[in-house]
């Protein structure tokens, strides 16, 4: 496959992807968890009750209106997003539903965070983010410094960062539909998914960059650059997918067979490596050229 002579299909194709993912969050926003937003995520095991019979026991004995409840019926449990309370109402709680639906009611966890917390954790993560994706670009920089022709080091970097931005806008807009129409809310886990994808994502990249600049070197300054692009991705494209295929299949297996607790964050790394594979090969390669003309 000539995927430099169809770049302008695989760069649409990315675009696209970002302006739905943008447009999203812009849209849409996140849903965020308690982590971020600060408040209280209960988990209780109640035998034979739905959802509405928790949320009318929580609204009309225990006086909460805003309360989120959703089922895990893996464990036959609730869980109950709140906004933040104290321990005193926490005691009232399990007693409440104790008479309601008898003796078998059990609490399985029970976490709440402050406000000003749930802020700084917000604060920190992005942060965390934007300096792990500078980081790396300028890594990614250093180590190719002995390259300087036709494509000076600094713009590895460059594109290094693109296809960075690139592998989490996509993760974080599908979120975003994620959280308008089914409610699922990004914690701390989120982010450290986004982490993960950073992480291999580069890794692949790089893989393609070094080849690059290995056919480089063979040429000898006497070379089509279009053509050493192509043959380098040509030469990683088999070991690049068979690599995230692999991964993808053991994250299916963990989505659909592991604890409903870790679904999103294996959903959140799937959907990254997906895209991150998608960008080594048919993004980064030719953004390089582009840069590299310029």
């Amino acid at each position: 496959m000539n995927i430099i002579a169809k770049r302008k299909i695989f760069l649409g194709i990315s675009g696209a992807l970002i302006f739905v993912s943008i447009a999203a969050v812009t849209v849409y926003g996140l849903r965020v968890g308690p982590d971020f937003e600060g408040g209280t995520l209960w988990q209780v095991r109640v035998p034979s009750a739905t959802t509405e019979q928790i949320r009318d026991v929580l609204g009309t004995t225990l006086g909460v209106h805003n309360a989120t409840v959703y089922a895990q019926i893996e464990t036959n449990s609730f869980f109950v997003r709140v906004g933040h309370i104290s321990e005193d109402d926490h005691q009232r709680y399990l007693p409440a539903l104790r008479d309601r639906f008898g003796a078998g009611v059990e609490e399985l966890s029970f976490e709440t965070i402050g406000p000003a917390i749930g802020r700084e954790l917000r604060d920190k993560a992005i942060i965390a983010t934007i300096l792990v994706m500078l980081g790396i670009s300028l890594y990614v920089a250093y180590a190719f410094r002995r390259v300087s022709y036709p494509i000076r080091s600094w713009k590895y970097g460059i594109v290094t960062l693109l296809t960075l931005i690139h592998d989490a806008i996509i993760p974080v807009g599908f979120f975003a539909i994620l959280g308008r129409v089914a409610g699922v809310e990004v914690d701390i886990n989120f982010v450290v998914a986004l982490l993960v994808i950073m992480g291999f994502s580069v890794h692949d990249t790089i893989v393609v960059f070094d080849r690059i600049r290995e056919n480089i070197m063979l040429a000898r300054g006497n070379f089509n650059l279009p053509a050493i692009i192509n043959e380098s991705i040509g030469q990683t494209f088999a070991r690049s997918v068979n690599t995230s295929l692999t991964l993808v299949l053991v994250l299916l297996a963990m989505f659909f067979f592991g604890p409903a607790s870790l679904q999103y964050f294996v959903l959140t790394i799937m959907i990254g490596v997906i895209a991150g594979t998608y960008s080594s090969i048919f993004i980064a390669s030719p953004a390089l050229l582009l840069v590299g003309r310029k």
